[in-house]
């Protein structure tokens, strides 16, 4: 692996939020200034082809990443920031078994995105 790779690869794993490759660009020139938006993007799409990687699409018109999680979570996107929520729950996700299951089916894998607005507070 190239030192520049390297440096894609550190600022995926550092990143909290689900950059696209422009910011995934901007992280990483700011380690080596070297890195072209073309190596970005193969790096991305070498990860992703290798599994390292996810790439989401939230609607948004661009892709997003985040490394390949070791446990299975869904998404919440807030159509207002942009913001997106990882979280976990199990009745929704034996839910969606059991609709398999009825329609004959045994799930092996899927990807829930919901997208939200936040909910308004009543003024005092």
């Amino acid at each position: 692996m190239t030192e520049q790779r390297r440096v894609i690869a550190r600022v995926l794993s550092d990143a909290s939020d689900h950059p696209d490759v422009e910011g995934l660009y901007r992280r990483a020139t700011e380690i080596d200034p070297r890195i072209s938006l073309a190596t970005v993007y193969r790096t991305v799409r070498l990860f992703e082809e290798c599994g390292l990687l996810e790439r989401h699409d939230f609607r948004d018109g661009r892709s997003r990443y985040e490394e390949h999680p070791d446990e299975h979570h869904d998404h919440l996107i807030d159509l207002t920031s942009g913001k997106v929520v990882e979280f976990q729950n199990e009745e929704i996700e034996a839910l969606q078994a059991a609709v398999a299951k009825a329609l004959g089916y045994k799930l092996v894998d899927h990807r829930l995105e919901l997208y939200a607005v936040p909910l308004e507070t009543p003024e005092d």
